[in-house]
C-alpha cells in the first residue's frame, strides 16, 4: 500500500539534536545546562540606514531593536515587518530574534537558519555554544530568528493538537478511495490554517522572509549581510543573494538546495538520497554484531520494507495507549538517518519491531521528528509552517496523470522509501493561495563568492543538489564533504570547519572544489 507524503522537511540541527537528545532521554542520562554566560552586549555593529530600504519601508529599516537579556548570557528583541513587501500599508507582523553575543573583537552580526522550512532560528541559536566554532562565537553576534509564520513570528496556526496528531499519523491506501481521504485530510488542513491564520497566510513564502533579511540586516546595523544557512535555510539565503546582490556579504550555504529544482523534482531526488542513507545504514548494521536485519544489503532492505507493510497492514502496538503506524514508522525510521551517529537509534527500533513485534521505540523517534510531547500537544507549529510556506513558493503539478507516472518512477528507483514522496502535487491542491511569482535572480549576479558545502551522502538534500546550486550562482564556490548525514558543518571535521570559519571571519574563500 502506498501512503502520499510531500516529502520530509529539512531540518539539520535540530533533528540531529532532538535525535541526539532522545539517545539520552533512552539512556537515562541528564545533558548538561550550558549556562556559562557570555560577555553581554546590546549595541548594533552599526547604524540603521534608511537608504538601502524600498521605498515606503524606510521607518521598518531604521527601527531601533531593544535588546533585552533572555537567559545563560542571550539577548531577545522582536522587530516590526510589513505583512505585506509589496504594500506598505498592509500591516505589520513582528519577528521574533535571540542573539548571542560576541565574546571577542566584534565583527558585526551573523544571521543564521536551521532549515525547514518551519525549523525555528530562535531554538537554534539557543544551542550556540555547541553547534557554533569558537571563531564565530568570537567575531559575531549570533543571530537567530523565526521566519514569518514560525515560531514566534505571526505563526502558522492550522489544527487543534488532537486533528494534527491525527493528521500527521494517518494511512491511505494507493486506490481512488484512498486518493479521495487523502485528499479530504490535505483540505481540512488547508481550511483550518486559512480560519485560524488569516490573510497574513498569503505572505510567509521564502521571497518575503528573504525581504524581512535585509531589513533585519539594517536594523541591526550591518551595511552588509553574513549569513549562515542549513538546508532549507540555503534556498532562503540564495533567494536572498538574487535579491539583493549588492548587501550580500559573507554568505554559507550548508545542504544546498538545487533553487532550478521545481517541488516535484526536490520530493524524486530526496526519495533517492533517503534510499541510498537507508542503504548505507543496512549496510554498516549488517558489519556489526546484533544485527536484527539478515542477509546482505537487499535482503536487510526488503526486511525493513516488509516491516513498513506491516505496520500498515497491522499497527504496531506501544507502550501507549498509541499504535505505531506505516506513517509514524516512516518518520521513526526519517529521522536517524539524518545522522550516522543516531543510527544506533534506527537499530534499537528496528530489533524492537522485529523481535518482540512492539513500536515503542519507532514511536518515540516519530515524535521527536514531529515535535510531540508525551501530552498530545505539538512544542512547534514547524508542519503547519512546512507546507504553508512550501505551498507559496511551488505548488507542484496537480495533473494526477502526472503525478501517477512520476509515483511509479519514484518508487522504481527508491523501492523501501520512495512511496512516501509521491503524489506532491496533492499537498498544495486545495491550498487558499496561489503560489508567488518568482522575483530574484537565480544566479544572484553580482554577489560576492558564495560558499555552498555538500555532503555525498546526505539524504534530505541530496549532494546533486549542492553541485547544482553551487552551479547556478555566478560566484558559487562548492566544497564537499565525502561522508554521511545531513549537512557538514558542525558534524564532519575541521576541514569542512576551517573552509567554513576561514571564510566567514577571514574572507578567505575556499578553493573551489575543496573535498573534505
Amino acid at each position: 500500500m502506498t501512503h502520499y507524503r510531500c516529502g520530509v522537511r529539512t531540518r539539520p540541527a535540530l533533528v540531529a539534536a532532538t535525535a541526539a537528545a532522545l539517545a539520552l532521554v533512552l539512556a537515562s542520562c541528564t545533558p548538561s545546562d550550558g549556562d556559562d554566560p557570555a560577555p553581554s552586549g546590546s549595541t548594533s555593529s552599526g547604524t540603521p540606514d534608511a537608504q538601502s530600504a524600498p521605498d515606503g519601508f524606510e521607518d521598518y529599516y531604521t527601527q531601533e531593536l531593544d535588546w533585552e537579556q533572555c537567559g545563560a548570557g542571550y539577548e531577545c528583541t522582536t522587530a516590526e515587518a510589513p505583512v505585506d513587501w509589496g504594500d506598505a500599508d498592509s500591516g505589520t507582523i513582528e519577528l521574533g530574534l535571540k542573539r548571542l553575543p560576541a565574546t571577542g573583537d566584534k565583527q558585526g552580526s551573523l544571521l543564521v537558519n536551521p532549515g525547514g522550512p518551519g525549523a525555528s532560528g530562535i531554538t537554534f541559536v539557543t544551542d550556540a555554544r555547541s553547534v557554533f566554532g569558537q571563531p564565530l562565537q568570537e567575531a559575531f553576534d549570533i543571530v537567530g530568528f523565526d521566519p514569518r509564520g514560525v515560531g514566534e513570528s505571526a505563526p502558522v496556526v492550522c489544527l487543534d493538537d488532537a486533528d494534527k496528531d491525527a493528521a500527521l499519523s494517518e494511512d491511505f491506501s494507493d486506490d481512488q478511495a484512498g486518493i479521495d481521504a487523502l485528499e479530504e485530510s490535505l483540505k481540512e488542513w488547508a481550511d483550518a490554517c486559512e480560519e485560524n491564520t488569516g490573510d497574513q497566510l498569503a505572505h510567509v513564502d521564502t521571497q518575503s522572509a528573504a525581504r524581512d533579511m535585509d531589513m533585519l540586516r539594517s536594523a541591526l546595523g550591518d551595511e552588509e549581510l553574513n549569513y549562515l544557512g542549513f538546508s532549507y535555510g540555503t534556498q532562503l539565503g540564495a533567494t536572498y543573494a538574487g535579491l539583493f546582490p549588492e548587501t550580500a556579504g559573507r554568505l554559507v550555504l550548508d545542504g544546498a538546495i538545487d533553487t532550478t529544482l521545481t517541488s516535484d523534482e526536490i520530493s524524486a531526488e530526496q526519495a533517492v538520497g533517503f534510499e541510498n542513507a537507508l542503504r548505507a545504514y543496512v549496510e554498516d548494521c549488517q558489519s556489526g554484531a546484533d544485527c536484527p536485519l539478515t542477509g546482505d544489503v537487499d535482503a536487510g532492505m526488503e526486511q525493513i520494507h516488509d516491516l513498513l507493510e506491516r505496520a500498515y497492514d497491522d499497527p504496531l502496538p506501544t507502550d501507549s495507549d498509541r499504535d505505531l503506524t506505516q506513517t509514524l514508522m516512516f518518520y521513526g525510521i526519517a529521522l536517524p538517518l539524518y545522522s550516522q551517529g543516531n543510527w544506533p537509534l534506527l537499530t534499537e527500533a528496528v530489533d524492537e519491531a522485529v523481535t518482540q513485534g512492539t513500536g515503542s521505540t519507532f514511536l518515540y523517534l516519530a515524535d521527536f521528528y514531529n515535535d510531540r510531547e508525551p501530552d498530545g500537544s505539538f512544542s512547534t507549529n514547524s508542519s503547519e509552517a512546512f507546507r504553508a510556506i512550501n505551498c507559496l513558493d511551488d505548488a507542484g503539478n496537480p495533473d494526477m496523470d502526472f503525478m501517477e507516472e512520476q509515483a511509479a518512477e519514484i518508487e522504481a528507483a527508491a523501492p523501501t522509501m520512495g512511496e512516501f514522496f509521491t503524489y506532491n502535487g496533492l499537498t498544495c491542491w486545495d491550498w487558499p493561495y496561489a503560489a508567488v511569482d518568482q522575483e530574484f535572480d537565480l544566479a544572484a549576479a553580482g554577489a560576492p563568492p558564495i560558499v555552498v558545502v555538500g555532503t555525498t551522502n546526505d539524504p534530505a538534500t541530496p549532494y546533486v543538489w549542492a553541485e547544482g546550486l553551487a552551479d547556478t550562482l555566478d560566484s558559487g564556490v562548492l566544497v564537499t564533504y565525502d561522508g554521511e548525514g545531513h549537512t557538514a558543518y558542525g558534524s564532519s571535521n575541521s576541514c569542512v570547519s576551517d573552509a567554513v570559519e576561514g571564510y566567514l571571519v577571514d574572507g578567505d574563500v575556499p578553493e573551489d572544489g575543496l573535498t573534505c
